[in-house]
């Protein structure tokens, strides 16, 4: 593996995962961060195959929250980082495997086409609670509103099935349940357990890189206690 393919998650776009981005690039490392947003899992895992495929080697591919359920559909993938996400097996989707915190659930809006979005005034205490005030707003002018029906969409494949990886558990998350988490994080090779918020590609960026670093040199699955 020589390049990596960061997956963002629902009301999100690639923007939120520049500061990882540039950790990775400053390192010499291959970054694709492909938008989603297109209506559907089989759109968004679509568009992101395209990106896989376009690779040289099959590349490290990280999936945040709704995001798990995009990678989980891909093929030709060196290594599965599942960041605070959804892990479905077959039959499931996001929505059917919940966890859904009710501060999350009491930030959403719907407007009347059945749009959602996330109040701004409540998204720092949802997604980025851990991160330096600035970041956090930052991170919160980002946020897009998002059709439905994605969340309920069922990958067609489960690649955690016969590919490496990672779950990463943020144990403050505000978002997903991290009971859920460590539930779905038993499908995966690898688990790490971090003291963060749902995102921690905002309030530690450098973590986030380092990891994905660790895990595109040979042998690099093997975590130490530095980097759980």
């Amino acid at each position: 593996m020589n390049g990596v393919v960061l997956v963002h998650g629902l009301y999100h776009d690639p923007r939120h995962f520049y500061p990882v981005v540039r950790e990775l690039r400053a390192a010499g490392v291959e970054v694709a961060v492909p938008e989603l947003h297109r209506g559907s899992l089989p759109a968004d895992t679509e568009a992101v195959q395209a990106v896989v495929d376009a690779m040289e080697e099959p590349p490290l591919v990280l999936g945040h929250s709704y995001g798990g359920s995009v990678i989980t559909g891909l093929t030709g993938v060196g290594h599965l980082v599942y960041l605070a996400a959804f892990v479905p097996a077959e039959g499931e989707s996001a929505a059917r495997l919940g966890g859904s915190t009710a501060l999350l659930a009491s930030a959403v809006v719907k407007d009347a086409d059945g749009v959602t979005h996330v109040e701004p005034s409540v998204a720092v205490d949802v997604f980025y609670d851990d991160a330096p005030a600035g970041r956090a707003a930052w991170a919160v002018s980002l946020l897009r509103p998002q059709k439905p029906g994605c969340g309920r969409g069922v990958p067609q494949r489960q690649a955690w099935r016969s590919t490496p990886s990672t779950y990463v558990i943020c144990a403050r998350d505000r978002a997903i349940d991290p009971a859920v988490q460590r539930e779905m994080s038993s499908r995966c090779s690898t688990t790490l357990t971090w003291d963060t918020s749902h995102s921690p590609f905002v309030s530690e960026p450098g973590r986030v890189a380092s990891v994905l670093q660790n895990l595109l040199r040979p042998g690099g699955g093997r975590f130490g206690a530095a980097l759980s």
